[in-house]
């Protein structure tokens, strides 16, 4: 008696997903530890100096975390109302802050009282920083001005009032100590020298803007508000250069890694976008639960942090690389050791010794073994096999077809069974690689069950989406015959047609043969 042969069940080649350089490096990072604020997080700053800690504010308090910390190692809480935009200056030693009642509080890293108090705002203030040279401060309030303090005196030393809706982003240049810039709701970003009274340009981004940076080398200028991201080169005069409109919903802040060389977008669509600074193409993306309000990446690009609208602190710590111990490697045996004795022919005083192969079939083929099809069809039409790998459903639908039994093995179920059946085949009879076989499963099952149609309103309602399913599959076929045929009459148009020899020499020909004649 023959051996049985399991089922062959083809394979399909499958579209993986293509890993990029990018990929691998931004998944190079461990699951986000998850730390809870006390509302919403409106910024994050990392200090540029070792160990590189991170101020987080949010509602009425700063807190201070270390890089592995998931508790602050330090809080500045003397804010009546909401404190904002708690940023490091580029020493790490100090730290400013705008607060809901319109002053600006600037603090020692090593104290808790602040060192100074800038009143002037008549607003909240939203934006605040450090100018390059570390000694002044600019600030931006609801009360549409945009102001510059020194640091030593505590006073005022401009404000200007040209915008015209509330001041909420800004930075100031690494390159130039006197040029900063701020973005407001009223669509413009304004460029600004402290050695003028006026700004000294300003573009239009079309929507509020909400966050704004400027690259490390002070000629391109990126602003964000409503879904766009935009590019603009300052030294230009404001040339817009490229637009993004990746996102979904808000773009809500900016950053740069520390090479300038990737630019992270964060929205309230819950995703972080990674672009290239060259192609300015979508190279990655994070998805985080709720909507996004801050973000920051350490200078060594070792730490992602995001804030979002329920007051909680996602970070992501990238995972350490696997350093390979020089060991001194053991000399492997030469390659005639391995192949010594492949062709070896056995003797005839030789005895020899095979080791059996023992062979596990599946339920399915066990079930084929003995001739059970219905049984056999059932076990394949479980959810694990149905729902994941439906090839081996049709396969085994197949093989019932070549030994004669898919009828039977169709007969004789209930309306639960067919209800089953129904779906499947109308789920996955539109697939190129399962219609010849699932199309002969649907015309059995309407062979057989064509009595009972009526008396089930399951039944009759899974057999109406096994028509549509069809119907529309038949529509796309013939829109895709249509298209096809005016693709072969474009072609055809632009083919050249390619004048004969015969042709060319059609109206010369004779003048050709009499001069050839007078020459012989």
């Amino acid at each position: 008696m023959a051996t049985y042969k399991p089922v062959v069940v083809q394979a399909f080649p499958k579209l993986g997903e293509r890993i990029t350089k990018d990929t691998a490096y931004w998944r190079g990072y461990k699951t986000p530890v998850q730390i809870k604020e006390f509302g919403a997080i409106n910024k994050i700053d990392f200090s540029p100096v070792p160990p590189y800690n991170y101020a987080v504010t949010a509602s009425s308090r700063i807190h201070i975390y270390g890089r592995y910390s998931q508790e602050p190692i330090k809080t500045f809480s003397r804010f009546k109302d909401a404190a904002y935009c708690a940023t490091y200056r580029d020493d790490g030693n100090l730290l400013v802050a705008g607060s809901e009642e319109g002053s600006i509080h600037l603090f020692d890293v090593s104290g808790r009282a602040p060192l100074r108090q800038f009143d002037g705002h008549t607003k909240p203030v939203h934006v605040v920083g450090f100018l390059s040279d570390k000694y002044r401060v600019f600030s931006g309030g609801d009360d549409y001005s945009s102001n510059l303090w020194d640091i030593a005196s505590a006073t005022e030393i401009v404000s200007y009032s040209e915008h015209t809706d509330y001041v909420r982003c800004g930075c100031a240049s690494k390159v130039n100590a006197d040029v900063f810039l701020t973005g407001s709701y009223d669509h413009t970003v304004k460029l600004f020298d402290a050695r003028t009274k006026s700004s000294v340009m300003t573009i239009e981004h079309g929507q509020p803007v909400e966050s704004v940076l400027l690259f490390p080398s002070g000629g391109l200028l990126v602003s964000a508000g409503g879904r766009y991201v935009k590019v603009w080169d300052v030294l230009k005069g404001g040339q817009l250069l490229v637009s993004l409109k990746n996102h979904h919903k808000t773009v809500t802040c900016l950053c740069l890694n520390s090479s300038g060389q990737r630019l992270l977008s964060g929205s309230l669509d819950r995703h972080v976008k990674i672009y290239s600074t060259t192609s300015y193409k979508v190279v990655h993306s994070f998805n985080y639960a709720t909507s996004i309000l801050s973000l920051a990446l350490s200078p060594e690009d070792e730490t992602i942090v995001v804030g979002m609208t329920n007051g909680v602190l996602s970070v992501k710590h990238k995972k350490p690389e696997e350093r390979k111990e020089k060991s001194q490697k053991k000399r492997q045996p030469a390659y005639r050791t391995y192949v010594k004795g492949r062709t070896y022919m056995p003797k005839q005083e030789d005895f020899c010794v095979s080791k059996p192969v023992k062979r596990v079939l599946r339920k399915y083929d066990k079930l084929l073994k003995s001739f059970q099809s219905s049984k056999a069809l059932d076990a394949v039409l479980e959810p694990p096999i149905r729902l994941y790998t439906p090839e081996v459903t049709v396969a085994v639908m197949q093989e019932l077809h070549r030994r004669g039994t898919l009828r039977s093995a169709l007969a004789g179920r209930d309306e639960k069974q067919i209800n089953l059946l129904l779906t499947f085949v109308a789920r996955r009879v539109i697939e190129p690689r399962f219609t010849p076989v699932l199309v002969t499963v649907a015309d059995m099952i309407t062979d057989i069950y064509q009595p009972v149609v009526g008396q089930s309103a399951i039944v009759d309602r899974q057999f109406l989406r096994l028509q549509e399913a069809i119907g529309k599959e038949i529509d796309y076929q013939e829109e895709l015959l249509e298209v096809l045929g005016m693709m072969d009459t474009l072609f055809a148009t632009f083919t050249e047609k390619r004048a004969t020899y015969l042709e060319e020499n059609k109206s010369n020909g004779l003048t050709e043969t009499i001069e050839t004649n007078m020459n012989n």
